[in-house]
C-alpha cells in the first residue's frame, strides 16, 4: 500500500487537511444557515424602527421650529419685513432629527438610565437645546458668508448680538424639547405600546368604564 494513501477519513495526501465534515460541523453550517433568515429579519425591523423615529422626531421639531418662524414672521411684519421660512424650518429639523437620532443610538444618557426619569429627560432637553441653539449660529454663519459678511457681524445680527437673549431661546427650547423626551423615557421603562395604548385608547375607555359604572 502507497505509504501516501491515507485511510478513509483522513487526506489523501501528506500537506491535505484533514477531513472535519463530520456531524458537529454539519449542524454548525445548518445552524448558521437558519440564523441568517433571523438576522436578516432583527436589521429590517430595526431599519423600520429607526426610520419611524426619525419621522416622529422631525415631525415634532418641524412643529417647534415653525412655531419660532411664525413668531419672527410677525416681529418682522410689523417693521414691514416679510419673512416666510416653514420651507427652511422643514430642512434644518430634519439635520437636527439625524443628529438626534445619531446621539440616541450613542446613548449619551445611558449612565442615567437607573436615575428618576426626570434626570435623563432634563439632561436630554437641555444638551439637545444647545444643540439647536448651536445650530442655528452655524447657520447664521454660514448665511452671512455667502451674503458677504464676516464671523462677527453674523453672530452680531443674531437677536440683535444680545447674549441673554439667545439663553433665553435656549431655555424656551430646553422647555419645549421636555415633553419629547418625557415621552421616550416613559415608553423605554413601560414600553412604547404600553404607552401608546395608554395615551390613546386605554385611558379613554377605562374613563368610559369609570362613567358607566358610576
Amino acid at each position: 500500500m502507497d505509504p501516501r494513501v491515507k485511510p478513509a477519513g483522513g487526506a489523501l495526501f501528506f500537506g491535505d487537511p484533514p477531513m472535519t465534515n463530520g456531524p458537529s460541523q454539519i449542524n454548525g453550517h445548518i445552524g448558521a444557515a437558519a440564523a441568517a433568515p433571523g438576522r436578516k429579519g432583527d436589521l429590517k425591523q430595526r431599519a423600520i424602527h429607526e426610520v419611524k423615529t426619525l419621522f416622529v422626531m422631525f415631525l415634532y421639531l418641524w412643529a417647534l421650529l415653525a412655531v419660532f418662524v411664525l413668531h419672527e414672521s410677525i416681529v418682522l411684519a410689523q417693521r414691514g419685513i416679510s419673512f416666510t421660512g416653514f420651507g427652511v424650518a422643514g430642512v434644518n429639523a430634519l439635520i437636527l432629527a439625524k443628529i438626534m437620532l445619531v446621539a440616541d443610538n450613542l446613548h449619551l444618557a445611558r449612565g442615567l438610565k437607573d436615575k428618576p426619569l426626570i434626570y435623563p429627560v432634563l439632561y436630554q432637553s437641555a444638551a439637545f437645546a444647545v444643540v439647536f441653539v448651536c445650530f442655528h449660529v452655524l447657520e447664521k454663519v454660514i448665511g452671512g458668508f455667502f451674503g458677504g459678511h464676516t464671523v462677527s457681524q453674523s453672530i452680531s445680527a443674531i437677536d440683535g448680538g444680545h447674549i441673554m437673549r439667545i439663553v433665553s431661546a435656549g431655555a424656551i427650547v430646553t422647555i419645549a424639547l421636555i415633553p419629547f423626551f418625557a415621552f421616550r423615557e416613559l415608553g423605554r421603562v413601560i414600553g412604547e405600546r404600553e404607552l401608546h395604548a395608554l395615551i390613546f385608547t386605554r385611558g379613554a375607555k377605562a374613563g368610559a368604564q369609570r362613567e358607566l359604572s358610576g
